[in-house]
């Protein structure tokens, strides 16, 4: 009688193949990342999962020649956002059969993003990819000179003729709707950083659906992604300029508006409303609860890996389609209300 306290013994290519109902030869052919047919991958990739079976990628780097490790970028891993990214782009790269060396840089500072470049050519590396688009490291990457496949993942400006409607951002003219269809007609909005694509597509798009609607902005407060930038600008505008509702650009920046207007004595959302952006999994429990849009961080990240094993491979290693995203799309809860004047 086998011993269930024994080690398991490893599967091997044999009984992957046995198992996927394929030739050992294909199972090979997968592991050194190969091109073959979708529908065999596939099979392939289910008889792995029922084995439990780990290919060892520093055979197969020997084997063909090619690293197994992808450089990453990012910023933040504190915040939501970021860190859900990244998960999806290490799932992605750890089924495709590669690994995922983080690093984290503060994306406004030049000489840093460099630097980390720097350190990642040493390495024997397949691609690099940037999970952030600002100003400063598409300008250091245009001026580095790369020996591997690489690939800025974020959100690209989008051009001034998109419609806010239809614009990658269009939660933003969602929400204005929202809080129009709710009597508001005096608004500002806290945007992100100026040198961020993304900061610059939702201030477009909040601009444009303020001016498709016909109503009032009294202004663009710009933050840094943080609570405490928010809270900051919030404190500082003058009573006789506050708007009835703020359009936050992310959900922290809504947190910081929220605490520094509840600190002036004023309640959200029966005097100001506040909305966000992301749908954070602590925006449902701020105080009161944040009327945001949810965006699917985890296909970032994961589209962002896939567009660079393309590049890497000449083929999807990944192999079915992708998944199409989820739509950002609001989810209304309690820091939006009635306008005051419409009470």
């Amino acid at each position: 009688m086998p011993d269930p306290q024994a080690p398991r013994r490893k599967a091997t290519i044999y009984d992957i193949a046995r198992e996927a109902g394929v030739s050992h030869q294909s199972v090979s052919r997968f592991v050194r990342g190969m091109d073959m047919r979708a529908s065999t991958k596939e099979k392939i990739r289910a008889a792995m999962k029922v084995l439990d079976y780990t290919p060892n990628l520093s055979a197969r780097a020997l084997i063909t020649g090619r690293s197994t490790r992808i450089g990453a970028l990012t910023h933040e891993l504190h915040q939501v956002g970021p860190a859900t990214v990244i998960q999806g782009a290490t799932a992605a790269a750890r089924e495709a059969g590669y690994l995922l060396d983080v690093f984290t840089v503060d994306m406004g500072d030049a000489e840093e993003i460099a630097e980390a470049l720097r350190m990642l050519l040493q390495y024997d590396l397949a691609g690099i990819v940037a999970f952030a688009s600002t100003d400063g490291i598409r300008e250091v990457f245009e001026q580095t000179a790369f020996t591997v496949p690489v690939v800025i993942a974020s959100e690209t400006d989008e051009p001034e003729s998109v419609d806010a409607a239809r614009a990658a951002t269009h939660g933003i003219d969602d929400l204005v709707g929202h809080l129009a269809d709710l009597g508001h007609r005096s608004f500002a909005h806290i945007a992100g950083p100026e040198d961020w694509a993304a900061a610059r597509n939702r201030l477009h798009a909040y601009e444009a659906a303020i001016t498709r609607r016909g109503l009032r902005s009294r202004g663009i407060l710009h933050g840094d992604w943080s609570a405490k930038s928010a809270h900051d600008l919030v404190t500082a505008v003058p009573d006789e300029e506050l708007p009835n509702s703020f359009v936050s650009a992310n959900d922290q920046m809504a947190l910081g508006a929220m605490h520094a207007l509840h600190a002036r004595g004023l309640r959200v959302p029966e005097d100001v409303s506040v909305t966000g952006l992301d749908d954070t999994p602590e925006a449902a429990y701020f105080t009161p609860a944040l009327t945001t849009v949810r965006l699917d961080f985890r296909s970032q990240g994961r589209d962002a890996v896939r567009g660079l094993l393309q590049r890497i491979d000449g083929t999807d290693p990944l192999g079915a389609a992708p998944e199409a995203p989820d739509t950002p799309r609001p989810v209304i809860r309690d820091s939006t209300g009635p306008a005051p004047a419409a009470r």
